[in-house]
């Protein structure tokens, strides 16, 4: 954006980021450092851990907001934003849920197919 500021996201009840890089590297920082407390082969932290350490390499090394957005593709700056924050909600819930953890009985015959 060099020396332009952005007035409105033009998204209902998304209000321009201030300080996109700053929040974005703490977001970051706290999916990956949730993710360490899971098993390095859980398939959640594999690609999640992947995604963010792309992203997180394009903050690190795009100082310019526009080019940062096209380089992660995922929308406005304030979108990747939001969808960082889920992630960082979603890593908390996923240590609470233990997804890689054996299930406690086995599942009924036929659960998992379809159509049955």
């Amino acid at each position: 954006m060099a020396g332009l500021l952005k007035k409105t996201t033009g998204l209902v009840g998304l209000a321009v980021s201030q300080n996109p890089h700053d929040r974005l590297r703490i977001l970051y920082s706290k999916i990956l450092a949730s993710l360490q407390t899971m098993p390095q082969d859980a398939a959640y932290r594999k690609y999640t851990e992947q995604l963010v350490n792309e992203r997180f390499g394009h903050v690190k090394a795009e100082p310019d907001v526009e080019k940062l957005e096209k380089k992660i593709n995922c929308g406005q700056i304030e979108e990747v934003i939001f969808q960082a924050e889920c992630e960082l909600a979603l890593s908390r819930k996923m240590n609470e849920w233990k997804p890689w953890e054996p299930l406690i009985e086995e599942p009924p015959p036929n659960q998992w197919k379809w159509p049955i």
